[in-house]
């Protein structure tokens, strides 16, 4: 594989830190929906974000 520059690194870093807080947010939101239908579909959203942030964890060997 590759290696990764630093700058490639610093948009990665960014884009976990979108990620993360994107996965808090809706996760946080999901828990406040009393519409089951929303907050499910709020909770998927959710989901999402995390398994963006995972795989972009896994580019750095996190």
């Amino acid at each position: 594989m590759a290696e990764i520059t630093s700058k490639e690194l610093q948009l990665i870093s960014d884009a976990l830190t979108a990620e993360g807080l994107l996965c808090k947010k809706a996760r946080a939101y999901s828990n406040t929906l009393t519409d089951v239908d929303l907050a499910g579909a709020v909770a998927r959203i959710a989901d999402e974000h995390e398994q963006r942030y995972n795989a972009l964890l896994k580019l750095i060997g996190g």
